[in-house]
């Protein structure tokens, strides 16, 4: 009976060993959730990053507006007979730095 009950006692063990230090042990499986956890927030916003580039692709295909604001912002097109005014920053003097 002494050695069943010592069989059990360090069966019991190992399988408390593998539980919580071992391979595929507890810490690992709680590791391995953190990190889905992490990459499903990535996919995530890279999603929402998709949706947008989708829905601007959609906006410069169909209509001429945001093909017309991109030529101004980026490109500093102008429409003919407009006049285009660039506003310079300069340091002003207020009547404290006198």
């Amino acid at each position: 009976m002494k050695r069943l009950l010592l069989a059990l006692i360090a069966l019991l063990v190992v399988l408390q060993y593998r539980l919580w230090f071992g391979d595929k042990s507890f810490a690992d499986s709680i590791h391995l959730q953190e990190q889905i956890k992490q990459q499903q927030d990535s996919n995530a916003h890279l999603v929402a990053r998709n949706q947008v580039l989708r829905e601007e692709i959609n906006d410069l295909r169909s209509g001429t507006e945001a093909l017309e604001e991109r030529a101004r912002n980026e490109l500093g097109m102008v429409k003919e007979g407009e006049t285009f005014f660039r506003v310079v920053g300069g340091n002003r003097l207020s009547k404290h730095d006198n």
